[in-house]
C-alpha cells in the first residue's frame, strides 16, 4: 500500500482506494476505488464503469456496517491510485486482499479441518498437502492468526515447523498463545511459552502480555503472578493494557492486596495508567479499608485530567463514611454534584448509612428528594436499606416504625421494600410478623415476584406449614423454575416431618426440569436416596453427583443390579458413552482402580466399549501401582473383544517397562509396529531409556531401524533419543551421525539437543569440538541457559582447562544466569583437574557467601586431589572445614578419608574416624575391611571380630589385601632404592 502511494505521487490522472480489512470466503473484492481521470472516451468510460460498480457496492456494504455504530465507526482510509494501479489491483490474484488467494485457499484448507469428527495433526497435514512450498513464512503467520480453532491452530503450527521455510520467531508463538488463552487452553499456552524459549525466540512485551492475560481471563492468578516476576526479571515491561487486565482479574477474585502490590510496581516501572487503571485500584483501596491510599490515587487521577467515574465517587463516599470522615464524603458527594453526575443506588445507601449514623434524618429525607429530582428509580436496597439498618443493629421497633413512615409517605409501593421488611422479622425468628408483612402487601395488589415468594416459603418452612409451603411452591413454579435454595429449603421440611414419597416426588419433578443441582442441595438429594432406599433413582442422578465428586460413593461395587440400570440410562442419553469413559478415568487418575475396572466390566457386558483413551489411562495406572497382573488381563479383554488402538498399546508398553518388564514391553512395542501403529514419542522415550539402562543398545538401535523401515516420519524429538542412546553407550560417532541428519532434514534444533551434543563431547574428552558446537549455538540465535553453560564447564573440567572454564563461568554471568550447586561443582572439578587448588577453595567460599551450602561432593573432589598430591594435612584441613560447616561426610567421602588413615598408617585416626563418621552409613566393603585391619594392627581383636561379623552379616566382600602404611612403606623403599 505505502508503494501505491508512493507511485501516487507522480501521476495526475489518480485513483482513491479505501481497502477494508474483512473479506468473504469466495474471494469477491471488497476493495473499491474512486477514479478521477477526466478522459472522456467511450473505452475509458467502458474500462471505469467496474470501478463505479465497485465504489457502489462497497459504499453500500459500509453504510450498513457503521448504521447504528455512532461515532466508534469504522472510518475507511483512502489510497490514492492511478488508473493502471487500479486495474491490476482489481484483476490481479488478490483480489484486493493483503495476501493471494492461495493464502485465502490455505486459510480455508486449515479451517475446514475442524469439521471432522475428531481432528487430528494428520487431517492437517493431509489438507495442507498441496500448500507445502508454497507459502512464504510470512503468509503461514497470516494463516495461523486466521484460524479460530485452537485445535486447528496447534495442528497448524505443528505443520507450520515441519516446512522448510519455518524458523522461529516470537511473533508466530505470540499468535499461538492469543489463540490458546482465548479459549482457556493454559497448559498448553505454557508449553508453548517454554517450547519458544527453548527455540532460542527472546520473549518480547507482546508475547509476555498475551500469556499474562491468559492467565488473568481464566482465573490463574498465583501462575500470572510468577509469571509476571519472571517477566520483570527479564526487564520487559508489559503495556498499560496487560496491566488493567492484571489488575481487573485479581480485583475479581478479590485480592485486592495484590492489585495494590501490583500497582505499586507498575508505577515504579514508569508505565502511565490511564482511566481504567484509577479506577480498579481507586476500587481495591476502597476494599481494602486504606482510605488515605485511595484518596491520593483519586487526586492524582483528577490531576492527570481524568474524570473519575460514579462508581469511583460511590466507592470513596462510602469509604469515607465508614472511617467516620463523613465531611469528606459529603463533599466528594457535592464534587459530584457540580459536575452533574447522577448518583447511583450505590451512592444513595451509602450516604444513607453515613445519615443515619450521624441521626440526621433530614438530609436522608432530602436525598430522596434529590433522587426524585435526577428520576432515579429505588431499588431493593434504597427502599430495604432504611429497616434493614435498624434490624441488623437490634432496633426492630425503629425498623417497623421507619416502615410504617415510608408507608405513610406514600413511598411503600415497592415489593423490595417490604421483603426487607419482612426479613427484618423472620431474622428474629418473629415469622408470624413477616407473614403479616407479606401478606399486606398481597393486599395493596402489589405485584409479588419470585423474590417474595422465596421469603414467603420460607416462613412457612419454618413455621413447618406443609399445606402453605407448598402453596407457595406452586405459584413459585409459575415464574418458572424454583432456585436450588427454595428446593433445598422444601425437601428439608419433607425430611424433618418424614414426608419421603413427597421428597421422591420433588426429586423427580427437579430431574425433569432438568434443574442444575448445587453442592447443598446435592447432599440433600443422597440424604433423601438414603433414607428412602431410591437406589432406581440414583441413574437419575449421576450426572449432578458426579460433578460434585460424590460418584465414587455412589457406585458400590456391592450393588451390581443398580449401577447396571444406571449405565443403560447414561447409554441411551447422548454422550453417555463419552461421560462413562470420562467417569472410568476419573477413577483411574484419582487411585480408584477397582471403582475404575468394576465399572468397565459392567460396560462390557452391555456390549458397549470405553473409549481407547480411558482404558489406556486404567492400563498406566495399574502400571504405576506396580499391578502388572491386572494390567494385562484388561488389555487381554480389550484387544480380545474389541479392536484397539495404538494408545492401548502404547499404555501397556508404559506398564510393563514401569514394572521391569522391559524385554515383554520391546516385543510388544514391535508388534504395534508391525500393525501399523505409530509409538508415540513418550513411549519411545520411556522403552528406549530402559532399554539402554541395560546395556540392550541393540534393541534401543531396532527400535529406530524399524521405525524408519516403517515409513514413519522422524521428528525431532526421535533424533533426540537416538542422539541419547548412542551418547550414553560410548558410541560418540553414531550420536554426531544423528545430529549431522537432523541438520541435514532441516529440522529445528533446539537448545537441549545441543546440550546432549556438548556433553558427550565433553564426556570423550573432545573439548575442542565442544568449544566448536557452543559456538555455533550461539551463532545460530540460541542463547545458552544454565544447563548449557554447566555442561561446557564440565567438558572443559575433563580435559583439566580450568582457564576456559572460567571464561565461561564469567560468560554464564554476564547472561544473568545464576550460578547453581552444578556449575560450581563443575568448576571446582576443572580446578582440581588443573592443579589450581587455591581457587577451587575459593569456588567453596564463594558458594558460602552466596547463602548456597557446598555439598560433600564438592569438598571431596579438593580432599581427593590433595591425598593424590600427599597433602595429608590439606587433605584433613578441608575434611574439618567441611564438618565445621555441618555437611555430614557421605560415603565416597567416608572411603577416601579411610583409605588417606589406612595408606598413611594412621591407626588411631582411622578408628576414630571409623567410629564417629562411618557408623550410619550403609555397610561398605572397603571401610568395613580397611576398619577389621585397622583394629587388628593396633590389636583389638575383639573390635576386629565384630567388623568382621558385620561384614558376614550385611553380605559384603572381605578384602584382605589391605595393607596399613603401604603408603609410607612405599617412601622407605623409594629412599632405599635411591
Amino acid at each position: 500500500m505505502a508503494a501505491a502511494i508512493a507511485g501516487a505521487a507522480a501521476s495526475t490522472a489518480v485513483s482513491i482506494t479505501c481497502s477494508s480489512s474483512s473479506y468473504e470466503d469466495d474471494g469477491a473484492a471488497t476493495s473499491w476505488s474512486l477514479s478521477s481521470g477526466t478522459s472522456s472516451s467511450s473505452s475509458s468510460s467502458q474500462r471505469q464503469r467496474p470501478y463505479r460498480r465497485l465504489l457502489h457496492d462497497e459504499a453500500q456494504r459500509l453504510r450498513r456496517e457503521r448504521r447504528g455504530q455512532g461515532s466508534g465507526a469504522h472510518t475507511p482510509r483512502w489510497v490514492r491510485r492511478t488508473p493502471d494501479q487500479m486495474a491490476r489491483y482489481v484483476e490481479d490474484d488478490r483480489a484486493g486482499h493483503v495476501y493471494g488467494r492461495h493464502v485465502v485457499a490455505a486459510v480455508r484448507a486449515a479451517r475446514a479441518t475442524a469439521s471432522c469428527s475428531s481432528p487430528s495433526s494428520a487431517d492437517m497435514r493431509e489438507a495442507m498437502a498441496s500448500f507445502v512450498a508454497k507459502l512464504t513464512f510470512r503468509e503461514m503467520c497470516f494463516v495461523l492468526h486466521e484460524l479460530r480453532g485452537w485445535r486447528q491452530a496447534r495442528d497448524f503450527f505443528a505443520w507450520m515447523k515441519l516446512q522448510l521455510c519455518y524458523e522461529p520467531t516470537v511473533v508466530a508463538y505470540t499468535i499461538l498463545l492469543r489463540l490458546y488463552g482465548q479459549v482457556g487452553k493454559i497448559k498448553l499456552a505454557e508449553e508453548t511459552f517454554l517450547e519458544m524459549l527453548q527455540a532460542g525466540c527472546e520473549p518480547d512485551a507482546v508475547a509476555c502480555g498475551t500469556l499474562l492475560c491468559a492467565y488473568a481471563r481464566w482465573g490463574k492468578l498465583n501462575d500470572m503472578l510468577m509469571f509476571y516476576a519472571a517477566v520483570r526479571r527479564r526487564d520487559i515491561v508489559p503495556s498499560i493494557s496487560v496491566f488493567n487486565f492484571m489488575v481487573s482479574s485479581l480485583q475479581k477474585q478479590k485480592l485486592h492486596g495484590k492489585v495494590i502490590h501490583l500497582w505499586e510496581q507498575m508505577l515504579e516501572a514508569n508505565v502511565a495508567p490511564n482511566q481504567f487503571t484509577y479506577t480498579v485500584v481507586i476500587g481495591s483501596y476502597a476494599k481494602e479499608g486504606m482510605l488515605e491510599e485511595a484518596m491520593d490515587a483519586f487526586g492524582e487521577m483528577k490531576r492527570c485530567r481524568f474524570v473519575p467515574e460514579e462508581a469511583t465517587y460511590g466507592l470513596l463516599i462510602s469509604l469515607s463514611a465508614k472511617h467516620g470522615k463523613g465531611e469528606e464524603a459529603l463533599g466528594l458527594y457535592d464534587e459530584m454534584k457540580v459536575k452533574s453526575i447522577v448518583p447511583s443506588n450505590y451512592t444513595c445507601a451509602s450516604l444513607l448509612t453515613l445519615y443515619y449514623k450521624n441521626e440526621d434524618y433530614s438530609k436522608a429525607l432530602s436525598l430522596f428528594s434529590e433522587m426524585e429530582q435526577n428520576k432515579i428509580v429505588p431499588d431493593e436496597v434504597i427502599y430495604g436499606i432504611l429497616v434493614r439498618i435498624y434490624g441488623k443493629l437490634g432496633l426492630y421497633e425503629d425498623a417497623q416504625r421507619m416502615f410504617e413512615e415510608i408507608d405513610k409517605a406514600g413511598l411503600l409501593s415497592d415489593e423490595q421494600t417490604y421483603v426487607a421488611m419482612a426479613q427484618v422479622h423472620m431474622n428474629v425468628q418473629n415469622y408470624d410478623r413477616a407473614l403479616q408483612v407479606l401478606d399486606a402487601m398481597r393486599a395493596r395488589n402489589v405485584k409479588p415476584s419470585q423474590f417474595s415468594y422465596s421469603a414467603l416459603l420460607r416462613c412457612h418452612v419454618a413455621k413447618e406449614d406443609v399445606d402453605a409451603a407448598e402453596d407457595t411452591f406452586r405459584a413459585l413454579s409459575n415464574y418458572g423454575s424454583p432456585d436450588v435454595f427454595c428446593c433445598n429449603d422444601l425437601l428439608r421440611l419433607y425430611m424433618r416431618l418424614g414426608h419421603l414419597d413427597k421428597a421422591r416426588a420433588l426429586i423427580l419433578k427437579m430431574r425433569k426440569e432438568a434443574l442444575q443441582f448445587d453442592k447443598d442441595l446435592c447432599v440433600t438429594v443422597l440424604e433423601v436416596c438414603c433414607k428412602t432406599s431410591i437406589n432406581k433413582d440414583t441413574d437419575n442422578l449421576t450426572e449432578v453427583i458426579q460433578n460434585e465428586g460424590s460418584s465414587s460413593k455412589v457406585l458400590n461395587p456391592t450393588d451390581s443390579s443398580t449401577l447396571s440400570m444406571m449405565l443403560k440410562s447414561l447409554l441411551d442419553k447422548p454422550g453417555g458413552l463419552s461421560s462413562v469413559s470420562q467417569l472410568i478415568m476419573k477413577f483411574a487418575r484419582e487411585g480408584s482402580t477397582d471403582e475404575a475396572k468394576f465399572l468397565y466390566e459392567h460396560l462390557t457386558e452391555l456390549g458397549a466399549k470405553p473409549d481407547d483413551t480411558a482404558i489406556a489411562t486404567l492400563i498406566v495406572q495399574y502400571g504405576q501401582a506396580q499391578q502388572l497382573e491386572q494390567a494385562q488381563k484388561l488389555f487381554e479383554a480389550a484387544s480380545t473383544s474389541f479392536p484397539v488402538g495404538g494408545s492401548v498399546y502404547n499404555a501397556m508398553v508404559d506398564a510393563l517397562c514401569k514394572c521391569g518388564k522391559t524385554e515383554e514391553a520391546y516385543r510388544l512395542f514391535m508388534e504395534l509396529i508391525d500393525q501399523g501403529h505409530n509409538g508415540d514419542a513418550v513411549t519411545i522415550s520411556i522403552l528406549v531409556t530402559h532399554l539402554t539402562k541395560q546395556g540392550k543398545l541393540y534393541s534401543a538401535v531396532s527400535i529406530y531401524d524399524r521405525m524408519i523401515s516403517s515409513g514413519i516420519p522422524r521428528s525431532m524429538q526421535t533424533f533426540n533419543i537416538m542422539i541419547s542412546v548412542y551418547g550414553q553407550g560410548g558410541k560418540l560417532e553414531k550420536a554426531v551421525e544423528m545430529f549431522s541428519a537432523a541438520q541435514e532434514l532441516g529440522l529445528p534444533i533446539d537448545e537441549k539437543t545441543y546440550t546432549n551434543m556438548l556433553s558427550f563431547y565433553g564426556k570423550a574428552g573432545k573439548h575442542h569440538e565442544a568449544s566448536l558446537l557452543f559456538s555455533r549455538m550461539k551463532e545460530y540465535g540460541i542463547r545458552p541457559g544454565k544447563i548449557s553453560f554447566n555442561t561446557m564447564i564440565n567438558a572443559y573440567a575433563t580435559s583439566g582447562l580450568h582457564n576456559e572454564a572460567e571464561i565461561i563461568f564469567q560468560e554464564m554471568q554476564k547472561n544473568n544466569h545464576v550460578p547453581d550447586s552444578h556449575t560450581y561443582l563443575a568448576l571446582i572439578r576443572a580446578y582440581t583437574e588443573g592443579k589450581c587448588y587455591s581457587k577451587a577453595e575459593e569456588a567453596i567460599q564463594m558458594m558460602l557467601r552466596s547463602n548456597m551450602t557446598p555439598s560433600c561432593t564438592h569438598f571431596n573432589h579438593l580432599i581427593s586431589a590433595f591425598l593424590k598430591e600427599g597433602q595429608i594435612d590439606e587433605a584433613q584441613r578441608m575434611y574439618n572445614q567441611m564438618e565445621e560447616a555441618g555437611i555430614p561426610a557421605d560415603l565416597a567421602c567416608c572411603r577416601t578419608m579411610m583409605r588417606m588413615h589406612l595408606d598413611h598408617g594412621y591407626v588411631d585416626g582411622g578408628i576414630l574416624f571409623f567410629e564417629t563418621a562411618c557408623r550410619l552409613l550403609k555397610p561398605d566393603s572397603f571401610i568395613l575391611s580397611a576398619a577389621f585391619h585397622l583394629y587388628e594392627h593396633s590389636g583389638r581383636e575383639s573390635e576386629a571380630g565384630d567388623v568382621l561379623d558385620a561384614i558376614n552379616m550385611s553380605g559384603a566382600s572381605f578384602l584382605r589385601n589391605l595393607k596399613v602404611g603401604s603408603k609410607l612403606e612405599q617412601v622407605r623403599n623409594d629412599t632405599h632404592a635411591s
